[in-house]
């Protein structure tokens, strides 16, 4: 009989234990499955989540998103802002025991700018020395501006002075990369044993379409002030699954917020909202010979509810937009985007009004119920509840018909890369503090440039206003290219600015989130 109740009473501790540690692994979702979570490609928020959690760049962020130092522990920056010297510190490692070094910053760099490459974030370096003549086809990557000098100095040179580069180097894109681990092997991501960062975390598992699992790198120079030791990434396709697996207290919070349950879950406790630096838009592609009329793409713009929208679907304290760059950015004084104002009312007392002008606009195109039907790119999610609002308002006051193509995630975002659309779900947050994190999407070679705009005056502003420290240059030459992108040719459809709405447990603390939405779970624990 002892034995027995022995015996119970070890089932009994280890399934304790087992609990223990099942409750010590801070399980969360940022989405479904990532496109890429290689730094190079990223181009989401949630693949920036996870790689911000895998790698670090020169410079990172601390517990109050103040850019500190990260791989490189002080920098010297000449006088005319042409050339940053930063100095790696001795200690910084990758994952598995290898100290970083120089050259593999200069790797990096090159890929990222690589044309061959293509990757979507390419245009950030656009400030480095001839990266922009390398995008083009017209230099090797080896002349890009960046060198090392040794194994721990890293050299950066500009075309011209770039007031925001110590930002965009705690982007993960601008992370160092290990060319013995990617060149050759497409599928390097997807196993532990080639998956080598540099950042908090390490890879130790994962499974497609299920979990990305991670543990905390005993080899990153600032392991100590890492509180989470284990981090489950579950990968959820739709909101409503995420939602029922943070009730059941499976997950302990999800990025993504089913709308439709949005006053309730808010009513439960779930809901955290946080600042942000976005703008949610339908992209229009304007080498469709539909909408290459401005007058149409403007009936468009001026035909949609944008208070409907977040009164009714999005529900997290969004704000109608009437221009592109959102509030929350200096200008020489005060706020950008309260002085640039909006270029369309979406005062809801003016919605008649708008509608009456769009249908003007269609009939002096030529339009009066014969508009061809529009496809509209949408990927699963609360984009198309937004889409379905859109589609019936098309209907109802311009007598416009719209088909929506769901396409699952990955698919989108390649259709997107390619422009295979008429007009699609799109949206922007911003990578640094400063309006031409926004402006700068449109030049006519960003790889950002999701409608084809091309206009040769604004890539001129935006040069001029890239080109000079003067910030009052800079910031009249942005405001008046937004001038030309919204106000005179309604290249594309501003819905909303974002917030930043989350479901959380009341029992997870200490996530940090920045305007820019990027999650970092490093100092989280579970009270």
């Amino acid at each position: 009989m002892k034995k027995i109740c022995f015996f119970l009473l070890l089932i009994f501790s280890l399934s304790c234990s087992n609990k223990k540690v099942f409750d010590n692994i801070i399980r969360v979702s940022v989405g479904s499955e990532p496109q890429s979570i290689d730094p190079t490609f990223v181009s989401a928020i949630d693949s920036m989540i996870y790689t911000t959690h895998f790698f670090e760049g020169l410079t990172t962020k601390d517990k109050d998103n103040n850019i500190v130092a990260g791989v490189a522990e002080s920098w010297d920056i000449s006088e005319d802002g042409l050339k940053i010297v930063f100095h790696l510190r001795d200690n910084a490692k990758w994952s598995d025991g290898k100290t970083v070094e120089a050259s593999e910053f200069v790797y990096s760099f090159r890929r990222l700018v690589n044309p061959k490459i293509s990757a979507t974030y390419s245009f950030l370096m656009g400030s480095i020395k001839n990266a922009n003549a390398i995008m083009k086809g017209e230099l090797p990557v080896e002349e890009l501006g960046v060198y090392a000098l040794d194994d721990r100095t890293f050299v950066v040179e500009f075309e011209y002075p770039t007031a925001y580069f110590l930002e965009l180097t705690a982007t993960p894109m601008f992370s160092p990369l290990r060319a013995e681990y990617i060149e050759g092997n497409d599928n390097w991501t997807f196993s532990s044993d080639t998956y080598i960062g540099n950042g908090p975390y390490k890879m130790i598992e994962r499974r497609q379409d299920e979990i990305i699992s991670l543990e905390l790198n005993t080899n990153y120079w600032n392991k100590d002030s890492i509180k989470a030791k284990r981090i489950d990434f579950v990968i959820f396709a739709d909101t409503i699954t995420s939602y029922n697996a943070l009730k059941s207290g499976d997950i302990l919070y999800s990025v993504n917020v089913p709308k439709d349950n949005i006053d309730l879950i808010r009513e439960e406790g779930y809901l955290v909202s946080t600042p942000s630096l976005g703008t949610a838009y339908y992209a229009i592609n304007n080498t469709n010979s539909i909408f290459q009329d401005v007058r149409v793409r403007k009936a468009l713009t001026l035909a949609i509810d944008r208070n409907y929208i977040v009164e009714n679907i999005t529900k997290g304290g969004e704000r109608p937009a009437g221009a592109f760059v959102p509030y929350g950015l200096n200008d020489i004084e005060g706020d950008f985007r309260e002085n640039g104002g909006d270029y369309y009312s979406v005062s809801k007392d003016d919605y008649e009004a708008n509608i009456e002008e769009a249908r003007a606009l269609l009939l002096e195109a030529g339009y009066s119920n014969n508009f061809p039907i529009i496809e509209f790119k949408t990927n699963p999610g609360n984009g198309v509840i937004i889409a379905e609002a859109v589609q019936d308002m098309l209907k109802k006051h311009l007598n416009i018909d719209m088909r929506i193509i769901q396409e699952e995630w990955a698919v989108f975002q390649r259709s997107r890369q390619s422009k295979d659309y008429m007009i699609c779900r799109a949206d922007w947050i911003g990578d640094y503090l400063d309006p031409m994190t926004f402006l700068d999407l449109f030049v006519s070679t960003s790889s950002g440039n999701r409608v084809v705009y091309n206009d040769s005056d604004y890539d001129k502003l935006i040069l001029e206003a890239k080109s000079t420290v003067d910030n009052g240059i800079r910031m009249a030459n942005m405001h008046e290219a937004e001038d030309l992108l919204i106000g005179r040719d309604f290249a594309f459809i501003p819905l909303y600015y974002y917030t930043a709405p989350s479901m959380q447990s009341k029992k997870l603390k200490g996530v940090v989130v920045d305007t820019l939405e990027i999650r970092r779970f490093f100092y989280c624990y579970i009270e």
